[in-house]
């Protein structure tokens, strides 16, 4: 759990985070140098020689979208740094490591030319059960904000006999731990070891977790092409090519910043490019798996009032001081949630005692908050908006005459509204449609059920669903119909959670995420001195005010939820397996637990079934999804705006 100070000290930066835990003599693992400065200088490129360490060897392995391949064929001739990798690695500086300083080189390629000419990256699994090419494909999503990723290559094998003969030629030694039942568990011991392969197929070098970092990688690469080409490079260096920044120097410098010509050289607004799609296709004809969308107040949904709301939805200008969009809570690429982020953190970091619901298929719900205490989309989207320690708007009224008074909104609302302007009922209309467009199913599971696609489900998520739908028990409030699933009951349940929060029942260290798949845990007395007490919540109790609500969230559809972490009403189960195991253990007694919460016996093999079940829920079509959001304008202050006199002159001073 994230509170309003521990969120802001995150955001500050990785470093000063693992300063402030070093500090404390705490024992958590110290993190690799891949994870800062090299802590020496490098040699000139081209000034050292990489002697040739073996021949890489070829194998057969499943790209993400199932395709059988050849390692060799995946070389295609270029240079290549191969890692071997598990989805679920939990180990700071084992797979994240690896993760980590592939996108950092990955996000090199877009700016350097030759290396994205010359350069391929390849992650291969040595988990074949859990790592299947829809799975690898959900992890590879999670790294596509290094733009276009294919010189990234995403891969498995579709057994451990398959995969065995590729481990041995590599030396790449992997054992699965073994726990104290003598039952295997998720995790592999394994030692962390990159490939630099040249285009003549020979290893080059082999990094271990103690020189992994991108400014060495990057060097011997250079290096490698500049020795295969001198009158190229010398060439090149004639011509003088702009000199790549330094791997120390920010994404924007902000050179130039006081000039009215400046223009940001922020890596991460200039790989957000999208593709705008026809949003309606999906409120007229819902993907495999999903029934018809309800029809509203606001019928009939238009395209028109979509792209109105899907630009209210990205614009900043929404919020009090034109800082916070609604897409800053609900981010497109992170599940229309925040995988970084436990509770909501609003406007000038003020926390929000609860977890980013995701939006997709947010259409079928009855009810909408954790709380349900809203019915409809169309008047939920005031919630927010006048939220304090989220959009922090004064009044309704403050929202319609702002709105109103942007020349580029001008018409808009006519337009799709039949003539009436923007006002609290159109506004929230608009707004609504453009969610109420975000539906997203056709998963695996939908081809295999519904569909009757025999091979579309792998045997472990099929197992999983048998799981889910007996022993488990799950299907009692994930609810799976004949014609559709929606994998909600829309009521609320007591589990547990909050009634722990409640009583102040912790664990003394607590895992925390602090970066994309890199989490550390961090003793209590830590989290405690820079984070506020936990925030008083009862759940349904504070709307209906009957003791009987206390600690009832409304349950959360399934669809997506691969990529909708953190789980739970305060974001405080990490991953899928903390859900399950949560469950597996019976939740947290108390004199209201919902009687459905049992005690479940999953062995191991269960628990990852299950899990494998819940992961092949993600739609076919959250790509496309995501390209659209990308393609949306994100709304600033432009001249002319109310609140651009106020602005302009506090710039001045």
């Amino acid at each position: 759990m994230l509170t309003r100070s521990l969120a802001f000290f995150l955001t500050c930066g990785l470093w000063l985070f693992s300063s402030a835990v070093a500090d404390t003599n705490s024992p958590s693992t110290p993190l690799a140098v891949g994870y800062g400065g090299l802590g020496y200088p490098l040699p000139p490129v081209g000034s050292y020689t990489l002697p040739a360490l073996g021949t890489a060897a070829d194998g057969t392995v499943l790209d993400a979208t199932g395709r059988s391949r050849q390692l060799h064929e995946l070389f295609d001739g270029k240079y290549v740094l191969l890692g071997f990798i598990y989805s679920n690695c939990s180990d700071v500086n084992g797979c994240p490591l690896t993760a980590h300083v592939f996108y950092q080189i990955k996000a090199r390629m877009q700016q350097d030319a030759e290396l994205a000419d010359k350069l391929k990256l390849i992650s291969l699994s040595f988990d074949p059960a859990a790592d299947t090419p829809e799975v690898m494909a959900r992890y590879a999503n999670n790294f596509r904000y290094a733009g276009n990723l294919g010189n990234w290559q995403f891969v498995t094998t579709d057994s451990e006999q398959t995969l065995a003969p590729i481990l041995n030629a590599y030396n790449q030694q992997v054992q699965r731990d073994v726990a104290s039942d003598g039952s295997s568990s998720v995790g592999f011991s394994h030692i962390l070891r990159v490939f630099l392969i040249d285009p003549q197929k020979r290893i080059r070098n082999i990094y271990n977790v103690d020189f992994l970092h991108q400014a060495l990688v990057l060097n011997d690469i250079k290096t490698l092409i500049r020795q295969a080409d001198p009158q190229e490079n010398q060439a090149n260096s004639a011509h003088a090519p702009k000199k790549m920044p330094s791997l120390s120097q920010p994404g924007d410098d902000k050179t130039g910043y006081e000039s009215a010509g400046y223009k940001t050289n922020s890596r991460a607004l200039e790989l957000r490019r999208g593709e705008a799609i026809d949003l309606m296709q999906w409120v007229e004809r819902p993907p495999l798996g999903l029934p018809a969308i309800p029809q509203p107040d606001n019928n009939p949904i238009t395209r028109e009032k979509i792209a109105l709301g899907r630009k209210l939805f990205f614009d900043r200008r929404l919020s009090l001081n034109d800082t916070f969009s609604c897409a800053m809570c609900h981010i497109p690429e992170q599940g229309f949630t925040s995988n970084e982020l436990a509770m909501a953190v609003g406007v000038e970091g003020r926390s929000v005692r609860r977890n980013s619901p995701t939006i997709y298929n947010s259409a079928y719900a009855a009810l909408l908050f954790h709380d349900g205490r809203e019915d409809s989309l169309e008047q939920q989207v005031w919630g927010p908006l006048l939220a304090k320690n989220e959009m922090a708007n004064p009044s309704v009224g403050h929202v319609i005459n702002k709105i109103g008074g942007i020349d580029e909104y001008r018409g808009l609302f006519e337009a799709a509204f039949n003539g009436k302007g923007v006002s609290m009922e159109t506004l929230g209309m608009a707004l609504a449609s453009y969610q109420r467009s975000l539906v997203s199913g056709d998963s695996s599971f939908d081809r295999w059920y519904y569909a009757k696609e025999p091979d579309a489900l792998p045997a472990p998520a099929q197992r999983g669903f048998k799981l889910f739908t007996g022993k488990a028990g799950c299907v009692a409030c994930h609810t799976i119909d004949e014609q559709h699933a929606l994998f909600s009951d829309d009521q609320l349940h007591n589990t547990g959670i909050g009634y722990r929060e409640s009583m102040g029942i912790r664990a003394e260290r607590e895992q925390i995420q602090i970066a994309p798949g890199i989490t550390i845990d961090v003793d209590r007395s830590v989290i405690d001195s820079v984070g506020e007490p936990p925030p008083t919540d009862v759940g349904r109790y504070e709307i209906t005010q009957n003791p009987d609500d206390r600690w009832k969230y409304k349950t959360p559809s399934l669809r997506n939820i691969a990529l909708t972490a953190p789980y739970m009403h305060n974001g405080s189960l990490s991953t899928l397996g903390d859900v399950v195991d949560f469950y597996n253990a019976g939740g947290v007694p108390n004199e209201l637990l919902d009687p459905l919460i049992q005690p479940l016996q999953l062995n191991e093999q269960e628990r990852q079934d299950l899990i494998a079940f819940l992961q092949s829920l993600t739609g076919r079509n959250v790509e496309q999804i995501v390209a659209d959001a990308f393609a949306a304008p994100v709304g600033d202050v432009k001249k002319g705006d109310p609140g651009w006199a106020h602005k302009s002159t506090a710039e001045a001073r």
